[in-house]
């Protein structure tokens, strides 16, 4: 069977894209034209990753399952991971699957379509730095999260019995996952504290090495200027003008000198996947799929969106990899995909602004171009709301308003009946 539109990746954008379409085909229409492939059976939001990765978010009962949302939304849905593309004979492959003993459940298989769309988002770039793959834990889906959380549950345990009752933890990169990560550690580590015996507490320490002069550099000034006051009121060192020269076991090498950390998390730097430039598109520096002002990359009938491509943006930058932009693009797909005819133009990038979690009823961040003039600062409660509202307006693009007031409700009751910290 052969689906008009095939959508790689259900990240923030291609999912948007394909719930946007499935809706505007309807339910019969939508399923036979729209196919969604995916390598996780369950979608969840990426910023959230970094809660995943201190405790605070269960990703099982926050993820949304695909094929529900493919029943709910109008669309169809695929297990797999793209392992071969050719534009000519506009066919696509897909790897074997296999269970957890390593037997095959699927074959390889070939795909082919009309439309494709590509949205395989990016990953971490290490920069070439020795030790970062060995050492280093990223935060680039589900299982990362999920893996080096086992790794701090270990962690907490082992600092609590140990002669030392110290742990030491380096985040390198002080954008927002970096930012945001050290938040919640610290006050996971608070409520875990209430509840030890005074022989059990321990310190807990957590360096940010950022290479650039200042935190969230992508932010105005005075943003990144009160996240640092906060962070170091919660106890955050920051040590910035520091590049990572090297990553070991049980500390970074940097040019302001050592960092001891028990535990390390690599989160400076985006770069696409280098299987993107054997698929015979053009590809930029970072791996991510050249694409034109209408989001169409070298070949005929393939678009790629989010962060894996490379989108002409503002100033003659391309796109920054946000999920603003993602679900913006997602919006302008659905409807040149859904009425080919009608040419919308082409696609402009519209930033919003940048909003930072810094904790429990705590935030910070800017509104660009919105109410108090091109860059209006919010900071507190006011703008932890807002960054809930962010979170919440990807559930209603594929979901609904209804279910995610819903969502919102469990969540909020979970969290009080079970704590902020989950430690299974």
């Amino acid at each position: 069977m052969q689906h008009d539109i095939v959508i790689i990746g259900g990240g923030a954008g291609g999912l948007e894209l394909a719930a946007r379409l499935g809706r505007r085909f309807g339910p019969r229409e939508g399923r036979r034209r729209v196919l969604l492939i995916d390598r996780s059976i369950f979608h969840l939001w990426k910023p959230s990753l970094h809660e995943v990765a201190a405790g605070s978010l269960d990703s099982h009962q926050e993820g949304l399952s695909y094929p529900v949302l493919a029943r709910r939304n109008h669309f169809s849905f695929a297990f797999g991971d793209l392992t071969g593309l050719d534009p000519e004979a506009k066919t696509l492959s897909l790897a074997e699957i296999r269970d957890g003993d390593g037997k095959v459940l699927v074959a390889p298989r070939t795909l082919s379509y009309r439309t494709l769309v590509l949205a395989t988002g990016s990953g971490s770039n290490l920069f070439g730095t020795p030790g970062a793959a060995e050492h280093a834990h990223l935060l680039e889906d589900v299982a990362d999260a999920e893996g080096f959380n086992r790794r701090l549950t270990s962690a907490f345990l082992a600092a609590a019995y140990s002669d030392e009752r110290t742990l030491n933890i380096a985040i390198v990169g002080a954008g927002a996952t970096g930012v945001e990560l050290s938040t919640e550690l610290i006050e996971g580590h608070d409520e875990l504290s209430a509840g030890l015996t005074p022989e059990q507490r321990f310190d807990l320490n957590v360096t940010i090495v950022e290479a650039a002069p200042r935190i969230l550099g992508g932010l105005p000034e005075r943003v990144s200027d009160k996240a640092a006051r906060a962070l170091e009121a919660k106890g955050v060192r920051l040590l910035t003008d520091a590049q990572v020269q090297a990553v070991h076991a049980d500390r970074l090498d940097t040019s302001q000198g050592p960092v001891p950390a028990d535990l390390i998390v690599w989160a400076a730097g985006v770069k696409a996947d280098e299987g993107n430039r054997r698929l015979g598109l053009k590809t930029g520096r970072l791996n991510q799929f050249v694409v034109d002002d209408r989001l169409r990359t070298s070949a005929p009938d393939i678009y790629a969106l989010g962060d894996c491509a490379e989108a002409p943006g503002p100033d003659g930058r391309p796109v920054p990899a946000r999920a603003q932009a993602a679900a913006q693009q997602a919006a302008y797909l659905a409807k040149a995909l859904s009425d080919p005819a009608r040419d919308p133009g082409p696609y402009v990038y519209r930033d919003k602004g940048s909003l930072v979690s810094l904790g429990d009823d705590k935030g910070v961040g800017s509104l660009m171009g919105g109410l108090g003039g091109p860059d209006f600062l919010i900071e507190g409660l006011l703008a932890k709301w807002a960054y809930m509202a962010l979170h919440l307006d990807h559930h209603r693009a594929i979901i609904g308003v209804r279910r995610t007031a819903l969502l919102a409700l469990s969540r909020l009751l979970h969290r009080r009946v079970s704590g902020r910290l989950k430690l299974h």
